[in-house]
């Protein structure tokens, strides 16, 4: 991969589809990074509600995308994007200061395609919260390594990753015919032919566990391994 600038710009990419409740919080708290060069851009994703007017009165760069689905919001977001790196938000995200600081150092190997971590369910109770972090850190991150070190594919966390830019134009940029399921860990797998995907142990970022709470816990948890047994197939 070529060599990056020193710091290299960032661009926060937010997709958001009827998120005018939780979008101003993500983009406050990912407009105080602590990181010298980076730019804010929340995708608005065909939504009917105040979207892109509270993400722009939070101080975020606003574009429109009316083809519903993440990954055209996300494509939408890598075009308009200004920085050698891509990093990536949900709506419902809150990054400590710190984590573009962090973050970014990984890519000064230049094997390094993609950094990505955790989520941390802020308004889960305190069991399920800690099951799910011990969850990424020593069950998600080994088995990542293990599908790379067998050239099978990778994991990503879309909501907690930073990709290489010149890495996802090389692959094609994301694959819009995914609408939501799978789309991670299709693009991660993809990103592994090209380069190494690091999963970091203590990368996190708070989120909501409202899925969870909308829907229990198990159809969750195996719509997502179907999903991903689906990509791993697929890429085969």
């Amino acid at each position: 991969m070529p060599a990056l600038k020193s710091p290299p710009r960032v661009s926060i990419v937010i997709p958001a589809h009827n998120e005018e409740d939780k979008i101003g919080g993500a983009v406050r708290t990912a407009l105080a990074q602590e990181y010298p060069d980076f730019e804010v851009i929340v995708v608005d994703n065909a939504s009917d509600d105040r979207t892109g007017a509270r993400a722009a009165e939070a101080g975020a760069r606003v574009i429109r995308e009316d083809r519903k689905g993440i990954l055209f919001a996300k494509e939408a977001g890598r075009k308009a994007s200004t920085g050698e790196i891509l990093a990536g938000l949900d709506a419902d995200c809150i990054p400590p200061a710190n984590w573009l600081k962090r973050s970014v150092v990984f890519f000064e190997d230049p094997r390094v395609v993609a950094v990505t971590g955790g989520y941390d369910y802020y308004d889960l109770s305190a069991i399920p919260r800690t099951l799910i972090r011990w969850g990424a850190m020593f069950v998600h991150r080994p088995i990542s390594y293990l599908l790379q070190a067998l050239k099978r594919g990778a994991y990503m966390i879309g909501g907690n990753c930073l990709i290489r830019k010149s890495a996802l134009e090389k692959i094609g940029g994301y694959d819009t015919s995914i609408r939501f399921w799978g789309e991670d860990t299709d693009t991660a797998t993809r990103l592994s032919s090209v380069g190494k995907v690091v999963y970091a142990k203590n990368l996190f970022v708070r989120s909501s566990g409202r899925r969870f709470l909308r829907e229990g816990y198990i159809k969750p948890f195996f719509t997502y391994v179907g999903s991903d047994v689906k990509v791993f197939s697929r890429h085969r």
